[in-house]
């Protein structure tokens, strides 16, 4: 007898997943599903098509329309009732961020007596020395020396203690200041870099030039406006987090000057016996030493402020509410680019993310309408720079507002509203899911009872098709490091993590409020607050039984 006991509780045990010990299987109640009502289809719509409008400008961090959309949420979490969770008792948690730039004010090149304008005439991309710099130039063709084609732009020239003055066509890039001259491709760059090959910039810092200018080529001037949007100023960056980041581009240790106008190029070459604007551009030689080029560079920073929304929905139990379940997106997107083509100069973000900021707010009203608090806490954070690098995030994580220990799970939303419809080929939306599906990251990789609330509650309810396909860290599209939910992760916190996959909008002018599937985003929007409602009313946070790697976490 108790042989055959045994062999029945084995055998019922391994028919029950290992996470559903201490706790029972998800059961969705009639009142649960009336809480999960409240969030529909026009609703979600009428709010992402405020988020995501063109008065937002694309919601930039930092913004004016970033700041009016968390205006906006600020705005409902306080008619809802909801306790403010930022700084100083507001629903703002405030981040200064900072940007190196140039004072263009005063900011010249002079030459024969002449001053050229800052961002008019010429612009400085990179290098970290500032002040007044007065040096002889040089000439040296395309800059570039690369022995497998026998190119050696400085073999009659000295370019010690003076600027050198190359002409390129092409596009400059984060790797090379002066593009690669006409028929030389980067297979041609072999043997040791800075000896058997190298650019105007590499060849300056290891021969004592002051600097490279780069001459006003048909490229530059054609697409000025473009390249100072690109390389005219540095980027903003979080003054608590992180020194600021290396200027574009990253050979550059000297200044680097890109010249526009003819006007500064021709004052260059005023009296010498070749001016490449005008032909010869690929002979290199000295310019008259007496002819000196003056460049005034005056460094200025520029700070701004930008927040995280945070707010909480306290529990009903005397004990749990001191615990939270954490939800939340990034309510930020790209913002405007004034010189793309097309008429469609800024990019929505419907999808991404305005459908998770949108869908955690629907959440937000459901628990404020409801007639009956779950027993733990729920914490609320719109995350702002997640597509700068997950700024609000890791902020969030290193800098809290709230205990960060008491938080028992995050569940991130980012990007829940597009589908692929049935005989769609368009290959840009292969790995879109359908209409009824979408994809769960990280809800396995930290505790099985996480993992189990997500499928067991999916299955008690609207039994979408969760996808795990991406739920995987050496995915080769890195998901699980590309959203808000991974800093969590990294400070300990079980995560789940809901995606509807690339599409043809991605990151695209197209992303409108518009293409939305709205019926879709209510069903995954109620399935992840019933999925809040069972980890906020268990018995014992969820166990964290897996450790992810320290190569995964970073530590």
């Amino acid at each position: 007898m108790k042989k055959n006991l045994f062999a029945f509780l084995l055998t019922f045990t391994l028919l029950i997943p290992s996470a559903a010990f201490g706790q029972q299987a998800v059961r969705i109640t009639p009142a649960e599903r009336r809480m999960a009502a409240a969030i529909t289809a026009a609703q979600l719509s009428s709010y992402l098509h405020f988020v995501a409008s063109d008065a937002m400008g694309g919601r930039d961090t930092p913004s004016q329309g970033l700041d009016i959309t968390a205006e906006f949420i600020k705005m409902n979490l306080q008619r809802w009732g909801f306790k403010p969770a930022g700084d100083n008792g507001t629903f703002f948690q405030k981040m200064a961020l900072r940007r190196d730039t140039v004072d263009a004010a005063n900011a010249f090149v002079e030459i024969g007596g002449l001053k050229f304008a800052y961002g008019k005439d010429f612009m400085r991309v990179a290098g970290n020395n500032t002040g007044s710099v007065s040096a002889p130039i040089v000439y040296a063709g395309n800059g570039w020396i690369v022995k497998s084609k026998n190119l050696n732009a400085y073999q009659n020239i000295d370019v010690k203690g003076k600027y050198i003055a190359v002409y390129a066509e092409g596009i400059p890039s984060n790797q090379y200041i002066v593009p690669l001259p006409t028929g030389v491709v980067a297979a041609d760059l072999q043997g040791e870099f800075g000896r058997d090959w190298a650019d105007a910039v590499t060849y300056a810092r290891q021969n004592g030039a002051v600097g490279v200018i780069v001459l006003p080529s048909k490229f530059l001037q054609e697409n000025w406006e473009g390249l100072r949007q690109r390389f005219g100023r540095t980027r903003y960056y979080v003054e608590k987090l992180a020194a600021p980041p290396a200027a574009p581009p990253t050979t550059a240790s000297v200044p680097s000057i890109f010249v526009a106008s003819p006007e500064v190029a021709n004052s260059i070459f005023a009296g010498e016996s070749a001016n490449p604007l005008r032909g010869n551009a690929g002979n290199s030689f000295d310019l008259n030493p007496n002819k000196k080029i003056n460049f005034n560079i005056v460094p200025k920073s520029e700070s701004v402020m930008t927040q995280n929304v945070v707010g909480v929905w306290e529990g009903s139990d005397r004990v749990l509410k001191n615990e939270m379940v954490a939800i939340g997106a990034h309510y930020d997107h790209v913002g405007t680019n004034p010189n793309a083509p097309g008429p469609d100069k800024i990019w929505n973000g419907a999808d991404d993310d305005g459908s998770g900021t949108v869908a955690v707010l629907a959440i937000a009203e459901a628990l404020a309408k409801a007639k009956t608090r779950p027993k733990r806490s729920v914490l609320f954070v719109w995350h702002a720079g997640e597509e700068k690098g997950l700024w609000g995030a890791e902020y969030f994580n290193k800098f809290p507002t709230v205990d960060i220990k008491n938080v028992v799970a995050q569940l991130n939303i980012d990007m829940i509203g597009r589908s692929k419809k049935p005989g769609d080929t368009n290959p840009k939306n292969k790995d879109l899911t359908g209409e009824n599906a979408i994809y769960v990251i990280g809800s396995e990789m930290m505790s099985s009872t996480l993992g189990a609330i997500t499928k067991q509650t999916n299955d008690a309810f609207l039994k979408m098709t969760y996808d795990y396909k991406y739920d995987d860290p050496k995915d080769t599209n890195r998901f699980f490091f590309r959203s808000d939910h991974y800093h969590y992760a990294v400070n300990g916190i079980p995560i789940a993590f809901w995606f509807d996959g690339v599409h043809e909008d991605y990151h695209q002018p197209g992303d409108h409020a518009d293409k939305i599937d709205y019926t879709k985003m209510e069903r995954v929007t109620r399935t992840i607050f019933l999925t809040m409602l069972e980890l906020a009313d268990l018995k014992i946070r969820p166990q964290i039984d897996k450790q992810l790697s320290p190569e995964l976490t970073g530590r």
